[in-house]
């Protein structure tokens, strides 16, 4: 009995793993502030991608701060591009408003794959969100994207 006791304890474990890493990957609510949502285009060397009351803290950037992701001209007006290894979507839903989101979708935890007509979509059930701010535009998903920090300097754009 005392290996049914270890088995039973190592399910429990791997169990316990499975459901952290389940809630994670399908990017759990974060919270009702996770609309992304600026009124106006943000200036050069400002932070783009998040609400922006002064003094407040946006959520963290995905994987790979601080590095270059494109220039602004790379990012077609009403469009977006997604930035698969940075795990990032950049938007500019009106000229020279930029927004960025995580590229990870909440139905499912599957990666956004292109943005079409406006939209952000994920290939693997056909979520879609909103370029302007990442909310929910097309089901399965309810929750919207998470607001990623983004640096847009010049004709650069970096994650924050």
């Amino acid at each position: 009995m005392g290996n049914t006791t270890g088995r039973r304890t190592v399910l429990a474990a791997g169990a316990a793993s499975l459901a952290g890493a389940a809630l994670t990957g399908c990017g759990a609510d974060g919270g009702s502030d996770a609309s992304g949502a600026q009124d106006a285009p943000a200036p050069a060397g400002s932070e783009a991608g998040a609400p922006q009351p002064a003094g407040s803290a946006a959520a963290p950037a995905p994987a790979g701060g601080g590095k270059a992701l494109a220039r602004t001209a790379d990012i077609p007006v009403g469009g977006g591009k997604v930035f698969k290894d940075q795990k990032v979507v950049v938007t500019q839903p009106t000229a020279g408003q930029f927004k960025a989101f995580s590229a990870t979708c909440t139905h499912a935890g599957c990666s956004v794959a292109s943005v079409k007509d406006g939209k952000i979509v994920c290939p693997c059930h056909q979520s879609l969100f909103k370029v302007s701010d990442g909310t929910v535009a097309g089901g399965p998903a309810t929750s919207p994207l998470a607001p990623a920090r983004i640096t847009v300097a010049g004709d650069s754009i970096t994650l924050a």
